[in-house]
């Protein structure tokens, strides 16, 4: 049986080439390399001094790059097929004994071609993979460019990303490589600028061999870009102060300082339950105010991408935290916004950002306001109907702030209270048990015809709306993404499916059981 090695050249320059693959490529038996439909093969061109004689050669030319296929599914079904195919012949020559190199460009497991000869090849013959200096190492090389430094992160893009989402991975991270350009470059820029990175941005045309250029992306004609070119945009460069702390020190924007020179108001924006329809006008005229963002990134990512505005994004459960990041750049007079789900006041993040400032009394004299947002019980209630007619109380099932002790004696007092209930947070991957117990604690205090109302994903493509009772309510079907609606005693079904809660309430009947309810 032969040996297939996936072996990195570099960038383009041979001197780069590491001296494994060297010694690989001068003892192969078979020497593959892609190419474009012009059968030009960058790689076979920066080893070709190597190549033993009399080797075999296996030129593996696309059928299609940049232009159109007949294939009934299409590029990625004619790509699939080509994969097919010289997987096919160079499993000839291993079935044979024959020792195969396959040159590529770069790293072979970085945005290269080897990778899906590999998934193909490997779980059939010995296969290793020679690593090479990568394009992103060469470019920063060429323009002397530091991308991070300490924490910073460094993300790598392809160009071929929806300009939408390029400028927002743009505005998420501090150094980033944009790859694949060529034809797409008019809408890296744009992404650059929509992030607020243009200016930053360095344009780096094949690196390291004798046609490198290097400039501002700025200074580019996008005409004459080939697809061997890379944009680096570098982290803010950083020293160190006084007291050791590493400061920034580059071009990046800051927000306009507050009038006087006091601290800025800190805005906590509510966002809706989901769809961009349900952001209100005073929500998106106050995020396009804003050079700050700060939130849980799922919610910042809903954000749309300003020029020159920064993301603050973090986890699930570090909400103090990250409201005393946005406290910070407000007391420097840095405008700034705390992004929630649903409504912000509710079990949103108003109620943390006035939780960091009580802890620290820096922060006593930064305005706040809230900016209200359609929360997810009128979202759900909406689409059930009009579940929400009467009065109703809203609980979240959550134990990390508060113990279940709390929660089922507040449960209680509500099914007594014969008030409609909309439970926030009622399961999560690690937390199963609590809408079991809260179902069974419902069914003690409520009749199982009561009406439940179950809404997952309301206002997103996934949307479901459940109705059913708490008798025959399953809680295993109910997920960090469902909202649930329990009826009162009066909340009725229509025959048009429509639920809905009466605004009158009959006056109970005189009775030490009707005034107080069961004993506990």
């Amino acid at each position: 049986m032969g040996r297939l090695f996936g072996v990195g050249l570099g960038p383009g320059d041979p001197d780069l080439i590491t001296r494994k693959a060297v010694r690989l490529v001068e003892q192969a038996d078979v020497v593959a390399y892609f190419s474009g439909t012009h059968g030009r093969s960058i790689a076979r061109t920066i080893a070709v001094d190597l190549l033993p004689p009399g080797v075999l050669e296996e030129p593996l030319v696309y059928p299609v790059t940049t232009g159109t296929t007949d294939h009934p599914e299409g590029y990625h079904g004619a790509i699939a097929d080509f994969y097919d195919e010289c997987a096919a012949r160079l499993a000839v020559h291993l079935d044979a004994g024959r020792t195969v190199v396959v040159l590529c460009e770069g790293d072979p497991l970085f945005y290269g071609s080897y990778m899906y000869l590999h998934d193909r090849l490997s779980p059939r013959f010995p296969a290793e993979v020679v690593p090479g200096v990568t394009s992103v190492s060469a470019a920063a090389a060429a323009a002397g460019l530091p991308l991070v430094r300490h924490e910073d992160v460094l993300t790598v893009l392809p160009g071929t990303l929806p300009t939408e989402e390029l400028a927002r991975r743009l505005a998420d991270t501090q150094g980033a490589a944009i790859m694949k350009l060529g034809r797409t470059f008019p809408a890296v820029v744009e992404a650059l600028r929509q992030a607020g990175r243009l200016d930053d941005a360095r344009y780096v045309e094949r690196a390291s061999t004798a046609g490198q250029r290097t400039m501002p992306v700025t200074e580019v004609d996008p005409a004459a870009v080939p697809y061997f070119s890379i944009v680096l945009v570098p982290g803010a460069d950083r020293r160190q102060d006084a007291a050791g702390r590493a400061t920034p020190l580059g071009p990046a924007p800051v927000s306009r300082p507050a009038a006087g020179g006091g601290p800025a108001e800190l805005l906590v924006v509510g966002l809706g339950p989901g769809p961009d329809r349900w952001l209100t006008p005073e929500a998106a005229s106050a995020l396009a105010g804003v050079r700050h963002v700060v939130g849980y990134a799922p919610y910042v990512d809903r954000v749309p991408v300003r020029p020159g505005q920064h993301r603050h994004s973090s986890g699930n459960t570090v909400e103090v935290q990250r409201a005393t990041v946005a406290l910070e750049l407000a007391l420097a007079g840095e405008s700034v916004a705390v992004v929630s789900g649903g409504d912000a006041g509710v079990f949103g993040m108003a109620t943390a950002v006035h939780e960091a400032a009580e802890l620290d009394e820096r922060f006593t004299d930064v305005p706040v306001r809230v900016v209200p947002g359609i929360t997810a019980a009128q979202a759900v209630a909406a689409a059930a109907g009009a579940p929400l007619g009467g009065d109703f109380a809203v609980l979240s099932l959550s134990d990390r702030l508060k113990p279940w002790s709390v929660i089922e004696r507040r449960l209680r007092a509500i099914a007594q209270a014969d008030l409609v209930l909309a439970v926030y947070n009622p399961a999560s991957r690690s937390r199963t048990e609590q809408i079991t117990r809260t179902v069974d604690v419902l069914r003690e205090e409520r009749s199982d015809d009561t009406v439940v109302v179950l809404g997952r994903d309301v206002g997103r493509a996934e949307e479901s709306v459940t109705v059913t009772t708490l008798g025959a309510l399953d809680p295993s079907v109910i997920d960090m993404k469902t909202l649930v609606l329990v009826g009162a005693r009066g909340t009725r079904v229509a025959p048009s499916g429509a639920v809905w809660t009466p605004r009158t309430v009959p006056t109970p009947a005189p009775g030490p059981t009707a005034a107080a309810g069961p004993e506990r």
